[in-house]
C-alpha cells in the first residue's frame, strides 16, 4: 500500500510529463492552502490548487522532479526533498534547484501544501546551479 508521499510524488512526476494538473488537483480538499516563496497569501481549494500547479507547469519549457529523500509521518505529516530540472518557460534557460515540500494530509486529500526552494534560479541573471567541485 502506497503512502500520501509516494502517491504525491508519483503524480507530480505525471503531471510534469502531461502538462495537465488535473490529477494532482484531485489530491487536494476544497479547504486545502497551498504556498510557496513567491506568494504572501497561501491559494485555497480546488481551484487555489487548479491554479497553483497551472503556473508552475507554465513556468517551466519542461520540468522533471526528483525525490531524494521522503518521509510520511503517521499523524498526517508528509516530507519530501528534491531537486528539478528543466528549461525555463521565458528564456528557454536549462535550470535545476532543490528544495523541500512538508504537506499535511489526511491520508488521501492534501490539507496544507508548503514548498521551500533555493528562489536564486528564478532571478533575471540567477544562479543556475552549476556543479562545482
Amino acid at each position: 500500500m502506497s503512502n500520501f508521499a509516494e502517491t504525491f510524488m508519483s503524480t507530480l512526476q505525471q503531471i510534469e510529463q502531461s502538462r495537465d494538473p488535473e490529477a494532482l488537483v484531485a489530491l487536494f480538499g476544497e479547504s486545502s492552502e497551498l504556498l510557496n516563496l513567491a506568494l504572501t497569501e497561501p491559494m485555497r481549494g480546488q481551484e487555489g490548487a487548479r491554479r497553483f500547479w497551472t503556473n508552475y507547469l507554465t513556468a517551466f519549457d519542461s520540468i522533471k522532479s526528483t525525490f531524494h529523500h521522503h518521509h510520511d509521518a503517521p499523524e498526517g505529516i508528509a516530507v519530501l526533498e528534491w531537486i528539478s530540472e528543466g528549461t525555463m518557460a521565458n528564456d528557454g534557460q536549462p535550470f535545476n534547484y532543490r528544495g523541500i515540500s512538508v504537506i499535511e494530509h489526511t491520508g488521501d486529500k492534501a490539507t496544507k501544501f508548503r514548498t521551500y526552494y533555493d528562489s536564486a534560479v528564478f532571478l533575471p541573471g540567477g544562479a543556475k546551479q552549476k556543479e562545482t567541485v
